[in-house]
């Protein structure tokens, strides 16, 4: 009994170094120090603008078709597009392009040189001329073809061919005019040959001296039209008054014009003017590249037409042969 207690004392010992010896732990890694990584600023590109500077009393539905012509072109071109009334230097943005001003000058004389990575174009702006960056709408009248268009569609609307001009009196545009509104009527008639006898042939043209007041031009369409019977006068633009195209109106005679009048007259077949559109489309590739201090010559165009003097089918007439004037098919 008495080694029983010297062996128990041994084990307790041999147990309790034992349970010392644990399993070693291995030590934590010691964070290193993590260098952060700045960013690159880059910046982001400014879309390009094209400005269209409209004036604020223009007739809506003009300043709609506009609107949308140059609208579209900024979208097929990634563009941004915005309209204003008015331009100062403020708007003159890192990011704008192209501005387009029609009738009103913005002051562009100014402008231009302050932005001379902007491209202008301006449309019927009196005193604006090529050069630079600045571009033009070309002011030709296009005489020879208005005025052979004119002399087609007055033969094709009016018994016997009874056609006439009131024009201004020793104007070489005018003269020009005429020669090819017989031409015109020539073309669609061919003899012409009318079924009753007059003692004078068709067209008949009458001039109105520079001088003479606007008062009196009801007296030289009489002349036209109730002592040589015509039933459609062309009317040169230098002589068209509103009140001379209303008083035509009353006499049951058609009239074709250059100018849109400001309250459309009974008898008003059309009017044949520059097309503004087309001509903002013809010019937009060269504004985008760059290419400014250019004349863009716009084609001519059909507006104001009446349906009920000029049918679906004459109207088709007429275009296709002012395509073929403007495409060189027809010599005027």
């Amino acid at each position: 009994m008495r080694l029983k207690l010297p062996i128990f004392l041994v084990l307790i010992v041999l147990l309790s170094a034992c349970s010392a010896e644990t399993t070693p732990v291995e030590p934590s890694p010691i964070p290193s120090a993590t260098v952060a990584v700045v960013p690159t600023l880059t910046p982001t590109p400014t879309i390009p603008l094209a400005i269209l500077v409209l004036p604020a009393g223009l007739e809506p539905e003009a300043s709609n078709l506009y609107q949308k012509t140059v609208y579209d072109l900024t979208q097929a071109s990634g563009m941004r597009f915005q309209v204003r009334n008015h331009l100062t230097p403020a708007d003159l943005e890192p990011g704008l392009k192209i501005v387009i001003a029609l009738f009103d000058d913005p002051g562009l004389a100014a402008l231009a040189p302050a932005a001379p990575d902007v491209q202008f174009l301006a449309i019927g702006i009196p005193g604006i001329g090529a050069g630079g960056n600045v571009s033009v709408l070309g002011d030709a009248s296009q005489a020879d073809v208005a005025g052979f268009l004119a002399g087609y569609t007055a033969a094709m609307l009016t018994d016997d061919y009874r056609i006439g001009m009131l024009m201004p009196k020793d104007n070489n545009d005018a003269i020009r005019m005429f020669n090819s509104f017989s031409n015109g009527m020539r073309y669609y008639c061919g003899l012409c040959r009318p079924y009753f006898y007059l003692p004078w042939s068709f067209p008949q043209y009458l001039e109105i001296p520079a001088d003479e007041d606007p008062n009196n031009y009801d007296a030289y369409a009489d002349i036209l039209i109730l002592q040589r019977k015509a039933g459609t006068l062309l009317i040169h633009p230098a002589i068209q008054t509103q009140d001379l195209v209303d008083y035509i109106g009353t006499t049951g005679v058609y009239m074709i014009g250059m100018v849109t009048p400001e309250q459309q007259p009974a008898g008003w077949v059309m009017t044949i003017r520059p097309d503004t559109v087309k001509a903002i489309q013809t010019a937009w590739n060269q504004l985008l590249a760059g290419q400014g201090g250019v004349t863009v010559q716009a084609p001519l165009g059909l507006s104001d037409v009446d349906p009920s003097l000029l049918s679906p089918g004459k109207l088709r007439l007429v275009q296709t042969t002012l395509n073929d004037l403007q495409a060189g098919l027809i010599a005027p």
